[in-house]
C-alpha cells in the first residue's frame, strides 16, 4: 500500500473506485485496490476483527436486485482512537497500489521494476552506487485492453521484437527532445533500439478485424502480441491470459479508466396505514438485510424473529402491525425480483427500471426520503399548462449512486455481472454476503412531463423524422469505430434532453446553484402503449447546497413560467449563430459528431449533470431552425 493520501469518500465509487488510477500528493501514481481489501485494518488485508460493516450499508432494494447484490457499502472514513474512548471502526483505510511499476532515473535514463506495494520516493540503484543520490520517477506509458486489463507496458518485448525476449539486458528510456512519441525510444545493453511511435493506435488486421498498432506490430511476422490478463488491482501481476488486443497508452489518458454508475432514486414501498417509523426500521438495515436474506433463500421472516434484531426501536409497535410491515416489503423484493438483470449497457433494461420512478414522482407523497407535491395544471400560465401535462416538485428526494464496475478504452464496453464482479473482486463473495461501493446524496428536484397528444402530433411531422435522421446517421458513423451501444434515438429523446439542458442552463441563474450542482434524469420511451416523454431536474451534490429549496421554489406557479420562457427565447439565439445551428444541421458537432443545434455556448453542461455525455442535443427540435421555424415543439411559445 502507497503513503496515506485524503480523498474524498464519494470519490472511491466516482471517479476513483476500484481500478482507478490517481496521482497521490507525494507525486506517486497509485491504482485503487480490489475490495476484497476494503473494511481492513490500515487497508492492508491485515486484521479485519471488530469491524462493524453495520454501520457502512446502504439499503436501496431496486438496485440491489438489478445488480444481484445482498446490500451496499459507503467507504470507510478513516478515525483514530480519541481520548483513550473506544471509538468504532478505527484505522479503516481503502488501500492503493504503486502503479505503473516501471520507473526510469532522470539521470542515467536507467528503467527499473519497484514492488506493488512499495512506498515513497525510490532510489536509482545504478546512481547510488555512483555515489549519487537519485529518486525514481515512473513511466508515463501503460498497457491496457478493452475487457477492462491493465498491465505495465511490455519494454523487454517491444526492444526485443519478440513475446518471450531471452535477454535480461539493462534497459534504458531515453528521450530526443520532441514532442511526439517518435522521439522516445526504449533502449537495451545488448544494443537492441526501438521508438514508441503509434503504440497508442488502433488498427485493422489482414481479416478486417480490430487490432492495436503494439499487439500486431510487436513481433515482425508473428502472431500477435494479446493482453496478459493483469489485474494490479488485485495485488497481483500475474498473467491470466485474454484474447483481446493490447494497447499503449499515456497513464494519463482519460480512457484509462471510465466507471460505469448504476443510480436510482429511492422509492418507498406502499405503507397504507403502518406507521412511517415502523416503515423506516423495516427497510433499513439490519431488518432489511435479515428479511432480504430469508425472502433470497425462500422463506419467511416472523415478526417474532425480527423483533430480536431491534428490540428497543421496535417496542412500541406490536407484533401485527411488525408483520404487516415485514409482510409489505416483502412484497416490494417479490416486485423487484421482476426487475431485469442488469447484463449490460441496455437501453430496455434501463427504461425499465425507471418507468417505476416516473409512476411515483408524478403523484404526491410525503416520507422522510421522498416528498413530492403535485401542482394541478391550471395553476400555471403560459408554456408551463399548455406543453406540460404533470409538473411535481420534489422537495426532498435521495439518490444512490453505485459503483458496479469500469471499462478501459471504450466507455459503453458491455459486460456481464460476472465479469464486472472479476474486475472488482479477487474472490467475489457469496450472494448473502455480496455489497458494492455506494453513496448516497439528498436533494430537491423539479419534474416535468410533456403533454402526449401534442408530443404525438409534432413527432408525426416529416421535418422532425428528417432532423432526426441526421443524427442517427452521424451516431452510426461513430458507433462501430467506438463500440458504442445501439440507441434508439427518436424526436422526443432530443426533445427532451436538449430541453432539460436549457433549463439548467437557465436555472443556475434562477436559484443560485452552481452548473455542476445540477443533474438531469431523463424518462423517454416510444414504446407503443407505454410512451413517455418526462425529465428530472435535480440537486444531489452531497452537502447543504443540495437541500437550498431554491429549485423548487423555481418550480411553482408564478416562477416556472418565466423560467421557461427565459430558457426557450435564449434557445432561439446562440452567440455562435448562424454557425451553430447551420454547422449542426449539415454535418453535426459535438462529441462524435452526435448534437445538431448545440454548442457551448447554448445547450452543453457539465458532463457530470448529462447523462449522455453531452450528445443528443439539438435546439431545432425545441424552437425550429433559421430555414424553418415551424420545426420546434415550442414554436408558438413567445
Amino acid at each position: 500500500m502507497t503513503a496515506p493520501a485524503p480523498i474524498r469518500r464519494s470519490a472511491l465509487v466516482s471517479p476513483s473506485g476500484t481500478g482507478a488510477m490517481l496521482i497521490g500528493p507525494d507525486g506517486v501514481s497509485m491504482i485503487a485496490a480490489g475490495l476484497d481489501h476494503w473494511y481492513t485494518r490500515d487497508g492492508d488485508g491485515g486484521d479485519s476483527r471488530d469491524v462493524d460493516v453495520a454501520e457502512f450499508q446502504i439499503e436501496e432494494w431496486r438496485l440491489q436486485r438489478r445488480l444481484g447484490v445482498s446490500h451496499f457499502r459507503e467507504p470507510p472514513d478513516y478515525r483514530r482512537p480519541f481520548q483513550g474512548q473506544n471509538v468504532p471502526n478505527t484505522g479503516l483505510r481503502v488501500p492503493f497500489l504503486r502503479f505503473p511499476r516501471w520507473h526510469f532515473c532522470w539521470r542515467c535514463r536507467t528503467l527499473s521494476e519497484v514492488p506493488l506495494t512499495a512506498t515513497g520516493w525510490q532510489a536509482c540503484q545504478p546512481c547510488d552506487r555512483k555515489g549519487k543520490k537519485t529518486f525514481l520517477a515512473q513511466v508515463p506509458f501503460v498497457a491496457m485492453c478493452d475487457a477492462g486489463h491493465i498491465q505495465d507496458f511490455p519494454w523487454s518485448e517491444w526492444v526485443h521484437h519478440s513475446a518471450s525476449p531471452t535477454c535480461d539486458g539493462e534497459l534504458k528510456l531515453v528521450s530526443t527532445g520532441g514532442t511526439t512519441l517518435a522521439t522516445q525510444f526504449v533502449k537495451c545493453s545488448c544494443g537492441k533500439r526501438r521508438n514508441l511511435a503509434q503504440i497508442v493506435v488502433n488498427s485493422t488486421a489482414a481479416d478486417g478485424s480490430a487490432t492495436t498498432f503494439l499487439s500486431s506490430s510487436l513481433e515482425h511476422g508473428g502472431e500477435d502480441f494479446l493482453c496478459r490478463g493483469v489485474t494490479p488491482q488485485h495485488g497481483s501481476t500475474s498473467h491470466h491470459g485474454c484474447p483481446r488486443p493490447l494497447k499503449g497508452s499515456l497513464r494519463t489518458a482519460s480512457n484509462v479508466y471510465f466507471a460505469l454508475i448504476r443510480s436510482a432514486i429511492y422509492l418507498p414501498r406502499e405503507t397504507h396505514d403502518l406507521p412511517s417509523e415502523l416503515s423506516a426500521l423495516v427497510e433499513h438495515p439490519p431488518i432489511s438485510t435479515f428479511v432480504t436474506a430469508l425472502f433470497d433463500n425462500g422463506a419467511g421472516a416472523a415478526a417474532a424473529e425480527v423483533r430480536n434484531l431491534a428490540r428497543q426501536a421496535l417496542q412500541p409497535f406490536d407484533d401485527a402491525q411488525l408483520q404487516k410491515a415485514i409482510d409489505a416489503f416483502t412484497a416490494v423484493l417479490s416486485g423487484a425480483a421482476e426487475l431485469p438483470e442488469d447484463q449490460s449497457e441496455d437501453e430496455q433494461t434501463e427504461m425499465e427500471f425507471r418507468r417505476a420512478e416516473a409512476r411515483v414522482l408524478r403523484e404526491p407523497i410525503d416520507r422522510d426520503e421522498l416528498t413530492v407535491t403535485v401542482i394541478p395544471r391550471g395553476d400555471y400560465t403560459g408554456t408551463a399548462a399548455s406543453s406540460f401535462s404533470r409538473i411535481a416538485l420534489a422537495e426532498r428526494l435521495r439518490e444512490t449512486r453505485v459503483l458496479a464496475g469500469f471499462s478501459r478504452v471504450f466507455p459503453e464496453q458491455p459486460t456481464e455481472i460476472a465479469t464486472r464482479n472479476a474486475q472488482l473482486w479477487n474472490n467475489p463473495p457469496r450472494h448473502e454476503e455480496s455489497w458494492l461501493p455506494a453513496y448516497c446524496v439528498f436533494g430537491e428536484g423539479l419534474y416535468l412531463e410533456l403533454d402526449e397528444e401534442l408530443l404525438r402530433a409534432w413527432e408525426r411531422q416529416p421535418d422532425v423524422t428528417r432532423q432526426t435522421e441526421q443524427l442517427v446517421r452521424n451516431y452510426a458513423a461513430v458507433q462501430k469505430a467506438r463500440q458504442l451501444r445501439d440507441r434508439a434515438l427518436s424526436p422526443r429523446l432530443l426533445l427532451v434532453h436538449t430541453l432539460s439542458h436549457i433549463l439548467m442552463n437557465q436555472l443556475t441563474f434562477d436559484c443560485g446553484y452552481s452548473s455542476a450542482a445540477l443533474r438531469e434524469r431523463l424518462y423517454v420511451s416510444d414504446e407503443p402503449g407505454r410512451e413517455l416523454a418526462a425529465l428530472l431536474v435535480y440537486t444531489a451534490a452531497g452537502d447543504a447546497e443540495g437541500t437550498m429549496g431554491g429549485l423548487v421554489r423555481m418550480g411553482k406557479p408564478g416562477e416556472l413560467e418565466s423560467v421557461l420562457e427565459t430558457a426557450i427565447a435564449k434557445a432561439r439565439w446562440c452567440a455562435a449563430d448562424p454557425v451553430c445551428m447551420e454547422i449542426g444541421a449539415s454535418s453535426g458537432q459535438g462529441p462524435d459528431s452526435c448534437n445538431l443545434a448545440a454548442c457551448h455556448s447554448c445547450a452543453l453542461v457539465p458532463e457530470t449533470a448529462c447523462e449522455e455525455f453531452n450528445r443528443f442535443l439539438d435546439r431545432g427540435m425545441l424552437v425550429g431552425s433559421l430555414e424553418n421555424p415551424a420545426l420546434g415543439f415550442f414554436k408558438e411559445a413567445s
